[in-house]
């Protein structure tokens, strides 16, 4: 499915919408409830990756398939690398099959894992035989996936003696990694993480415990970029969010006063006004702990005609898509002077943005919903645009609320 979108005529906006339950949160809370059994979960993520992730977890099928979802391949290589007598082949789609994963493989091995390449090594599908894991202490790198340090960190208050775990070198996305650490705290789970080194105690004993998940801030940075290509005065109220939020994207707050956009945190909302603000020449953001923000930014900064300079962005690389390589050739396409590195981007000064082009989204659906904000400004089709499920199924149906057309 292919959506074109007109320019949006109206850019003076007053809107209520409400996003549904992070990602990130109820994928860490269903592998907990799963362990743990006597969790309650509310407003669970309606994503594609949140519904291959429950689905797996309750199956009985030899092989199981979840297709794009990132986080439930790394997740569940650790959860069912932990459960003694269990034999599974955990696949995805080609994308999956092509993204690393021996970094997470090789830490479970230490631990006395059983698992097995099936096609090429370093890489999914993979034959998980469960065991029970004995040791307790175990070395990984500290600056790839901030999801591989969580898929152990998950599994830890199961194992007999819990887990200490000594992270090599810098440390990416740590939000992600105490947000983690907090869902465990809020168990009773005993953690500690302290310089480089990470301590989890074993499980002792668990009350019955109710965690209504706050809203996705990843899928709230497409509204921050609408109200930032909004006139004076529009206002954009979303729920359901917190100020002391667990997320790490919820930086958003503060990134986007350079674009203008005010956060005014209300009870379990927040409201996104575009207010007057001196306009800045560049950006210069370091993004090592929010990368899922980072295509947002850039196309929020090329559509205002503002030149950037994004780091910390090594992780995009290995995402449902080369995210840097595919936002170099997007905006070239829209017009922009871009290059890029390992683990940068950059973007000049531009005021023109070239009208009707068509995007490419590379089974990627931050690509799809980071460039429709850009309809505020011209005209623009995304390819594939139901890739979006992955993780905000109502997407377009809440660009349509707030006066986005499409044909």
């Amino acid at each position: 499915m292919n959506i074109y979108l007109k320019e949006v005529k109206n850019k003076q906006i007053v809107k209520d919408v409400f996003i549904a339950g992070s990602k990130s949160e109820s994928n860490r809370l269903l592998i907990l409830q799963k362990l743990f059994h006597d969790i309650t979960i509310k407003n669970v993520s309606d994503s594609d990756d949140t519904h291959f992730l429950q689905k797996a977890l309750y199956s009985e099928e030899y092989t199981i398939n979840i297709g794009h979802a990132g986080t439930a391949m790394r997740f569940l290589t650790a959860f069912y690398a932990s459960q003694k007598n269990n034999v599974v082949v955990l696949s995805g789609s080609e994308r999956m099959h092509n993204r690393p994963i021996k970094i997470l493989v090789k830490a479970l091995k230490d631990l006395g894992a059983d698992i097995s390449y099936v096609q090429k090594e370093g890489y999914p599908p993979l034959k998980i035989t469960g065991k029970e894991l004995t040791k307790s202490r175990v070395q990984i790198s500290g600056n790839t996936s901030s999801q591989y340090i969580s898929a152990l960190l998950l599994i830890a208050p199961s194992l007999k003696e819990g887990l200490r775990i000594d992270l090599l070198g810098e440390i990416t996305s740590v939000p992600y990694i105490n947000m983690t650490l907090s869902l465990l705290h809020k168990l009773g789970i005993e953690t500690c993480f302290e310089d480089q080194i990470i301590q989890v105690q074993p499980f002792k004993n668990l009350e019955q415990q109710t965690f209504v998940v706050e809203s996705d801030w990843s899928s709230a940075s497409y509204f921050y970029s609408i109200v930032a290509f909004s006139d004076i005065g529009s206002e954009i109220r979303l729920s359901s969010f917190k100020k002391e939020s667990l997320q790490g994207d919820s930086v958003l707050a503060n990134i986007y006063e350079f674009f203008g956009v005010k956060t005014i945190f209300e009870e379990n909302t927040i409201l996104l006004t575009k207010v007057e603000v001196h306009q800045k020449e560049s950006l210069i953001l370091d993004l090592n702990k929010a990368p899922d923000i980072a295509q947002t930014v850039a196309v929020t900064c090329f559509g205002l005609g503002i030149s950037c300079e994004l780091t910390g962005l090594h992780t995009l690389k290995i995402k449902e898509t080369d995210r840097l390589e595919a936002l170099q050739v997007e905006l070239t396409k829209l017009g922009a002077i871009i290059s890029v590195s390992t683990h940068s981007l950059q973007i000049k000064s531009s005021k023109k943005i070239n009208s009707n082009i068509s995007i490419e989204t590379y089974n990627d659906h931050r690509m799809a919903m980071s460039f429709a904000p850009l309809a505020m400004r011209t005209s623009i089709e995304i390819l594939d645009a139901d890739v979006v499920t992955k993780s905000y199924r109502n997407f377009w149906k809440d660009l349509q609320q707030i006066g986005f057309q499409s044909n």
